[in-house]
């Protein structure tokens, strides 16, 4: 099996941040302790092109973020301090995303030990997110059409607004969201398959 793990997952945040930015790490350490997979199968993942993210981002944002020119409106929007080490993690946990997809298609089973980065929209980041790894991994693979049709299981306590933004409505796009109904982000989208 191939699970895909990068140190970029973590990085610094000020001193009493609330995003618990360790649980990368620690959750990779747990599976390796209790043998859920071996250090081998734990594998880099590539860097998606800046044309991948602009299959569900638009091409004024991606280049925002990569050339660090975001407003303090849109990095306080996202909750991190911008950063180099932002920069990877968010590149990094899309390729993680993009890369297990393809290695399910092609073995039947992967992972990426970070993601779900459903918050995130064509034009901006928010709740942490700065890039969706669920959007650009849904229209990658309906754009080199390796599916026919997707569906998207977000258990969170938070809606997955921003799936629902960029990939709501499509008739090759099934998202099932369950969710806290009094919780973030307010309101919540229209679009409840």
């Amino acid at each position: 099996m191939k699970v895909f793990y990068s140190d970029h997952y973590t990085m610094p945040l000020p001193e009493g941040h609330r995003f618990p930015i360790e649980k990368y790490r620690l959750l990779r350490y747990a599976l390796l302790r209790d043998g859920v997979v071996r250090d081998e199968e734990l594998h880099e993942p590539p860097m998606p092109s800046a044309e991948t993210l602009m299959l569900a981002h638009t091409r004024e944002y991606v280049e925002a973020v990569l050339n660090g020119t975001l407003s303090e409106f849109q990095i306080r929007k996202i909750g991190f301090p911008y950063s180099e080490a932002l920069v990877k993690r968010s590149l990094a946990t899309v390729g993680g995303a993009l890369a297990a997809a393809e290695e399910a298609l092609r073995s039947g089973v992967s992972g990426n030990l970070a993601g779900g980065t459903h918050h995130a929209f064509a034009d901006s980041g928010e709740g942490y997110c700065v890039f969706n790894d669920l959007a650009v991994v849904t229209k990658y693979l309906l754009t080199v059409q390796k599916v026919r049709r997707v569906a998207i299981v977000d258990l969170d306590v938070h809606q997955g607004n921003g799936n629902a933004a960029i990939l709501g409505g499509r008739e090759d796009v099934f998202i099932f969201s369950m969710h806290g109904a009094k919780n973030y982000p307010f309101p919540q989208s229209a679009f409840h398959d």
